[in-house]
């Protein structure tokens, strides 16, 4: 069933690669005249996607630099940030998927759910606040990744070694990776909030990253293409962090393998958390700027 996975994830990106290439030949003067210098769009797609494949949003960084350095318009954004990520994602799923150990049901179901999330939600999903959202999400993440620190002191009992979920916690776990499919649609990525939510169901965090990659690349081509459809993304960006965005999965890939359990508790820890503030930190000085402008 592995496999059977995995090919799925190879023929998905693969026709995502084929669009892009397409497009991007069709309209190769207009992507080569894009603001970004080549030698530092490709340092960045190596960085940026190295520290992704721990689980730090690539989306974040991402949106701080173009936004600072104005290399993409706001309306491009949304789709630069999927376009940019979908080959980087996929070679992370393929290595995670095939070298670490993970139970087939619960990452094929996990998969699942946040597809259907992804697919079924959007037109609920896009009624409530984005603000409202990452707030909650901020909250909930700052206190998992406190739960975790507090393990690692041995203050209070979290975490495990297992492979796999089944019963109640599964039932958990399909319905929350449900939601996190949805929120995507509001611009709140799900790598970390699932990193957080398997974790704190007792699953090694080395299990945790087939299954957070996983869920992430069946999505996030489908979205990709629409925006490459349209028009409306950064070709030179995408071109450099497709191709250079791999040298730094791979970079990294091998670092997560070789790491032991409690580097990788601590790895969680340290995503969660930057993920939590994050996401007070924007939500914050967003209210209190628009406070401001009232005055």
């Amino acid at each position: 069933m592995v496999g059977v996975l995995l090919v799925l994830i190879t023929l998905v990106n693969g026709l995502y690669a084929f669009k892009f290439a397409a497009d991007f030949l069709k309209h190769k003067k207009d992507a080569w005249a894009e603001p970004g210098n080549n030698v530092f769009l490709a340092l960045w797609g190596a960085i940026t996607f190295f520290l992704a494949t721990f689980g730090i949003s690539d989306f974040a960084l991402s949106t701080i630099l173009y936004r600072a350095r104005k290399l993409t318009s706001d309306s491009k954004l949304p789709g630069t940030l999927n376009t940019q990520c979908a080959i980087p994602v996929a070679i992370m799923a393929l290595a995670y998927i095939s070298t670490i150990r993970v139970d087939t049901v619960t990452l094929i179901s996990c998969i699942v759910a946040q597809m259907l999330g992804a697919y079924i939600c959007p037109r609920f999903a896009v009624k409530f606040p984005a603000e409202t959202i990452r707030t909650f999400m901020g909250v909930g993440f700052v206190l998992t990744s406190v739960l975790i620190l507090a393990g690692k002191f041995n203050i209070i009992p979290l975490g495990g070694d297992a492979t796999g979920l089944s019963g109640v916690k599964l039932g958990i776990a399909w319905v929350l990776l449900f939601v996190f499919g949805a929120l995507n649609n509001v611009g709140v990525g799900s790598c970390a909030p699932t990193m957080a939510t398997i974790y704190a169901l007792g699953v090694n965090p080395a299990a945790v990253f087939p299954i957070m990659m996983g869920a992430c690349t069946f999505s996030v081509p489908m979205g990709a293409m629409e925006f490459i459809r349209l028009g409306q993304y950064g070709r030179k960006i995408t071109l450099f962090s497709s191709i250079f965005g791999v040298a730094g999965v791979l970079a990294a890939v091998s670092i997560v393998k070789s790491l032991n359990l409690a580097v990788l508790q601590w790895i969680a820890a340290g995503v969660v958390l930057y993920s939590g503030a994050s996401m007070l930190y924007e939500e914050f000085f967003k209210r209190k700027n628009y406070c401001e402008s009232r005055v």
